[in-house]
């Protein structure tokens, strides 16, 4: 006898979670959409490290709160070029962005991005180049 097949619709946001992983994502379509622009040239993008995507459950996706209000926060690219030229390759990038960091506002550096510690988030990148 053969087990009934589940009809579950996937993971959710909170399933694809890690401890240090944003709360919500979008896949690349929902990124150009929100953005008003085609998927190259979302694509293009996360090439010249505007945006910052990773695979869950296989799927390429972007954490939703760097894409706000219809742009890419403001500080993103540097961030994620000044990430990068320290060594982090994009996992690790997210764990960085989100690492809980009570001294700074919103508790993250990825909430920080957002804010008035956008200056603060770039200077502590740029001190893990040295």
């Amino acid at each position: 006898m053969t087990e009934p097949v589940s009809a579950n619709p996937g993971p959710t946001d909170a399933d694809l979670a890690g401890p240090t992983d944003p709360a919500g994502w979008l896949i690349l379509p929902d990124v150009a959409e929100r953005l008003d622009l085609s998927i190259s040239k979302v694509h293009q993008m996360i090439r010249d490290r505007e945006l910052l995507a990773v695979r869950r459950d296989g799927v390429r996706r972007i954490p939703a709160d760097l894409v706000a209000n219809r742009t890419v926060l403001k500080h993103l690219p540097g961030v994620l070029h000044l990430l990068t030229d320290a060594g982090y390759g994009d996992e690790e990038i997210v764990r960085w962005l989100y690492e809980p960091d009570g001294t700074l506002p919103g508790g993250t550096p990825a909430t920080a991005l957002g804010g008035d510690q956008a200056r603060e988030v770039k200077r502590r990148a740029q001190a893990l180049g040295f």
